[in-house]
């Protein structure tokens, strides 16, 4: 289950994507009234390019932003302006990043004014190597000082299954953490968590050790672990009002929901091991919505940032895979007009490695100009600088050619899925150009020793 793969196993019925290039005329491009640039990507310049925005979103209680593939600079500074403006003019007051439900509290108590430095959570309470870059830095130090005043302070939440999909743990220890205080009496069975240690990976570099370690339980192990873990959870929906009376109703909903989205990746596991991939994916992308609404009903606005392919509003093929329903298309079903989605689109750079050698150290490959015929190239023909465009306010000719811009990038080597952007996404942002982020030293410092063996070999 390596968490590197952004819309693989991180990630939906269409027809069947290809790699192949679609006849399309090359200068197909939007009217230059559908062009809104973008003055800057620096989350500290002036905001006033984006008060096109306040229209756009109207009253919609969440903002998806998507992200063409993991780990670019550039996505990261998108999502962190796009933050202060939706935080500063119109009270935005949580950020949902797709990254571990369980581990996001430590890095919510930090942004609130928590002690310590930025490092620890960075490294600790972002999962799936997310937090380990100087633009995540930058964003949640903004945050903390933005919360020292705000009206409308912005907590931190993970919307994704725990331990960067590769354990079990940090979800379990959280839960009998809980239940020690609210379940005194209650001793979880010590192989539970034996188990769950035996197939944990400390990272996503380690995700295929983790994937094969599963492989090696014996089918009475893994019954034993999924029971256990059924066990826990109809033991504390069961005793609500008895914990209730133990401890606060804010640390059992949490614990509850903990527990939920580790069942989710239990279940995951057992998918994988049966050869289903497409399982996995939408077991994850229904517990990321479910934990969305969790948290609609603490806050009431939401940006959300995760990967297009769980954005969108509509099916997404993987590669020898049937479509797949992906968190956006939950969302717009339950939210209806309170849920907006920001796609994106890129130009060249490099993107995230979805290789083997990912897992020996080489993160980034190079970005291939988009294929023509996809929405990356039709944006990219339009502006040669950072720009967004409102599908949804298009003049009859431009909506023809955004409708004829039938596919867009996946961010998986140079596969290409189906696409029709004007179901998929509200509104859409191009970035030109991309690059890798730059590493926080703080944050590799507090992390496993195999994420710092991995970057050292990259940085060589």
């Amino acid at each position: 289950m390596p968490a590197n793969t952004p819309d693989a196993p991180n990630t939906p019925n269409t027809p069947a994507a290809s790699t192949e290039s679609a006849p399309s005329a090359p200068s197909a491009r939007l009217s230059e009234g559908a062009v809104k640039p973008l003055r800057t990507l620096d989350p500290a310049g002036p905001l006033d390019d984006l008060e096109w925005l306040d229209e756009a979103i109207g009253d919609a209680r969440v903002v998806a932003i998507g992200e063409s593939a993991h780990y670019n600079g550039e996505f990261y500074r998108l999502r962190h302006r796009l933050l202060r403006y939706l935080a500063e003019r119109h009270g935005f007051s949580a950020y949902a990043m797709e990254t571990g439900f369980a581990e996001g509290w430590l890095t919510d108590d930090w942004v609130r004014g928590g002690e310590g430095g930025p490092g620890h959570a960075q490294a600790n309470g972002i999962t799936s190597l997310m937090g380990l870059w100087t633009p995540m830095r930058a964003q949640l130090e903004w945050i903390r000082e933005h919360n020292r005043t705000a009206a409308h302070p912005v907590g931190f939440y993970g919307l994704d299954l725990p331990g960067s999909m590769v354990s079990l743990l940090p979800g379990l220890d959280l839960v009998t953490a809980y239940l020690a205080q609210a379940d005194p009496e209650f001793l979880p069975d010590p192989a539970l968590r034996e188990t769950a240690s035996s197939i944990a990976a400390p990272s996503s570099f380690s995700a295929p050790a983790a994937v094969a370690a599963y492989g090696e339980l014996t089918p009475e192990s893994r019954d034993a672990l999924t029971a256990g873990l059924a066990d826990l959870l109809a033991r504390m929906t069961g005793r609500r009002l008895e914990y209730l009376r133990q401890a606060t109703a804010e640390a059992y909903e949490r614990a509850l929901q903990v527990l939920r989205v580790t069942v989710t990746l239990d279940s995951g596991y057992r998918e994988m091991a049966r050869g289903d991939r497409r399982g996995l994916m939408l077991n994850r992308d229904t517990a990321m919505a479910d934990t969305v609404e969790w948290i609609l009903r603490r806050e009431g606005r939401i940006v959300l940032a995760a990967h297009n392919g769980h954005v969108q509003r509509r099916p997404i093929a993987m590669p020898g895979m049937a479509s797949v329903t992906p968190m956006g298309m939950h969302l717009a079903d339950r939210l209806g007009d309170d849920y907006l989605v920001i796609g994106t689109t890129s130009g060249t750079g490099q993107m995230l490695n979805n290789g083997d050698d990912f897992y020996t150290g080489t993160l980034f490959t190079p970005l291939d100009p988009p294929q023509p015929g996809s929405l990356d190239a039709l944006m990219a023909a339009s502006c040669d600088r950072p720009f967004a465009t409102d599908l949804r306010r298009l003049s009859p000719a431009d909506t023809a050619t955004v409708q004829a811009a039938s596919r867009q990038r996946a961010g998986i080597g140079d596969f290409y899925f189906d696409q029709n952007p004007l179901d998929a996404f509200d509104l859409v942002v191009h970035l030109p150009h991309v690059t890798a982020a730059e590493p926080d030293d703080d944050a590799l410092a507090h992390s496993p020793h195999d994420v710092q063996e991995a970057f050292s070999r990259w940085r060589k």
